[in-house]
């Protein structure tokens, strides 16, 4: 199994135990893993729920569908944004799983004001850590794009600051999560997001590569030279 199966609000360190309840607070309406399975609120659930539960940020979600004739600026498409657990849940429900997207789709959660672009100002420094999924079953696709999204958006890792979104792309021969980081040339900050990455995800060796963006905008995908393998 590509995954550890493990329950995602139980992975979480005492240091991020204040946003792990946040996340977790209302656990029988907002997410529950029996058994390492998924289990997502319906939306009966969502509409009853007496309060909502605060983000740390607001986060904004992307659907790319590649058009040779648009540039790909414009085949970025904004779908919505959001700052509560109950809403982000709500629009989980609404949308397709990656494992449904065509092939040479992306979806792309980043923090709001920051375009999942390479030539974002916020992204210029920056770079990302790199997940190569082989051979995995669709369940196992779409649960690791979730843990990814509840990663981020629980402020799972140190150096949250540092974070700037995720991306999951669909391609006929493989496809990849990156996670972006706004500074690549903090080794610091970067090492100790990729392990806690790694550690969460429960990822094999050597599955786990940072790449800064200016070498991914210069050469293309096995050319890219990663910075650190983990």
């Amino acid at each position: 199994m590509l995954l550890a199966k493990q329950n995602s609000f139980n992975m979480l360190d005492s240091d991020t135990e204040m946003q792990a309840d946040t996340l977790s607070s209302s656990s029988q309406e907002l997410k529950s893993y029996s058994d390492g399975e998924m289990s997502k609120p319906s939306k009966q659930q969502l509409g009853h729920l007496p309060f909502k539960h605060p983000l740390e940020h607001t986060w904004t979600l992307w659907y790319l569908e590649n058009d040779r004739s648009k540039s790909w600026e414009d085949m970025q498409n904004e779908i919505t944004s959001f700052d509560m657990v109950e809403d982000f849940w709500s629009l989980y429900n609404h949308i397709k799983p990656p494992s449904e997207l065509k092939i040479g789709s992306d979806y792309s959660l980043f923090k709001k004001g920051i375009q999942p672009m390479w030539e974002d100002e916020t992204n210029n420094d920056g770079g990302r850590w790199v997940i190569s999924i082989g051979r995995c079953s669709k369940l196992e696709l779409d649960k690791l794009w979730l843990d990814v999204l509840l990663i981020l958006i629980g402020e799972a890792v140190q150096h949250t600051e540092e974070i700037c979104g995720a991306v999951i792309n669909l391609r006929s021969k493989s496809n990849k999560i990156s996670i972006w980081t706004a500074n690549g040339h903090n080794e610091v900050a970067v090492m100790e997001i990729g392990y806690k990455l790694r550690k969460l995800l429960g990822l094999p060796p050597h599955n786990l590569q940072y790449q800064m963006h200016k070498d991914s905008m210069s050469k293309q995908g096995s050319l890219v030279k990663a910075a650190y393998i983990l």
